[in-house]
């Protein structure tokens, strides 16, 4: 009886320490939730190679889609304080998961009113998918999941069908198709749907086996002096996702003559001098002509990629140069995360 006292009492002792440890979170309003979403191309009509920005549909893009980004970043700001040490991990799935309730309840994004949007959703899906990826587990109660699931279950199967049915033939071998296979896996882990984790493994494999021998993805090389920005857009998908895959059994990192090792190969190489897009394309990429730079978001993939592939000293040497590697479609902060 004794012992049973002295062993409550320690009980007792150790979890108010723990309290006292735990970092207080503070949950953020949740912003409205944006019912429907409405755009065209931000490029010229007349440009072929989709490499010439028309600045006024350049603003119009961004002005429709921020304040569906700026809830993702909030989403992966909150759910990557969980890695914090002391976080209250409970409090802060609670937080995030109760928001994208709020969302889910209010079918959010689920009215997309143009081709341009259902080809550039893939990497909004991913972003809110790998910021509930981290908090399962944690908090959230069974009724604001079962909501969110059901959400879920309805944008990937809406982009599901999108590729499958109307994209072209074009967008199906490229960077939007990359991030649609990211997004679907990322629910599909949530919703533990083998036909969805199916769909995004053949959609990965399908655009890593478009590959040059070079390692260069043709669709990408098509895009002029923003060539090297857009292999970059599509490795990084192409990367988590098979990251992701390979925890469900898929294996594609050999596929097609180790494609995935051959893209990111090329693309580590060219970072440096873009010598090798230029070659290919004829111009001068954007991240050597002045008006744009490399940064650690272009390169958030890399934890990812070495986790997957540990012996692959380029990738750990510019990741050590870049961190904290950090992209909101990908999670956030991706040290944590891998």
């Amino acid at each position: 009886m004794k012992r049973s006292v002295a062993m409550t009492c320690l009980t007792v002792f150790v979890l108010g320490l723990t309290a006292e440890r735990a970092v207080a979170f503070e949950c953020p309003a949740t912003p409205e939730p944006v019912l429907t979403m409405e755009y065209d191309s931000r490029y010229e009509e007349d440009d072929d190679t989709r490499s010439e920005i028309d600045e006024d549909a350049n603003d119009a893009v961004n002005a429709s889609q921020k304040p569906v980004d700026d809830f993702i970043r909030l989403l992966a700001d909150s759910a990557n304080r969980i890695f914090d040490e002391g976080a209250d991990q409970g409090a802060i799935a609670d937080c995030v998961v109760a928001q994208v309730a709020e969302w889910a309840r209010r079918d959010a994004l689920l009215d997309l009113r143009t081709d341009t949007v259902r080809l550039t959703f893939g990497s909004r899906l991913a972003g809110i998918s790998l910021a509930l990826r981290q908090v399962v587990g944690h908090g959230g109660t069974s009724d604001d999941w079962q909501a969110i699931r059901s959400w879920l279950r309805t944008l990937s199967t809406a982009q599901l069908e999108f590729w499958e049915q109307e994209a072209t033939s074009g967008a199906k071998r490229g960077n939007l198709r990359a991030w649609a296979a990211l997004g679907i896996a990322a629910a599909a882990d949530l919703l533990d749907d083998p036909v969805l984790h199916g769909w995004s493994a053949w959609s990965t494999r399908y655009v890593l086996c478009s590959a040059n021998p070079d390692g260069s993805l043709p669709q990408e090389m098509r895009r002029g002096r923003l060539a090297l920005h857009y292999q970059l857009h599509a490795v990084a998908p192409l990367v988590v996702t098979t990251r992701l895959l390979a925890d469900r059994g898929y294996s594609l990192q050999d596929d097609c003559e180790a494609a995935l090792m051959r893209v990111v190969t090329f693309t580590l190489a060219d970072v440096e001098t873009g010598e090798r897009t230029q070659d290919i394309t004829g111009e001068t990429q954007t991240f050597f002509d002045g008006s744009a730079e490399i940064s650690a978001y272009h390169l958030a993939w890399l934890e990812a990629f070495i986790s997957l592939v540990p012996a692959a000293p380029e990738a750990q040497e510019k990741a050590a140069q870049y961190r904290p590697l950090s992209s909101s479609k990908l999670g956030g902060e991706q040290t944590h995360l891998w």
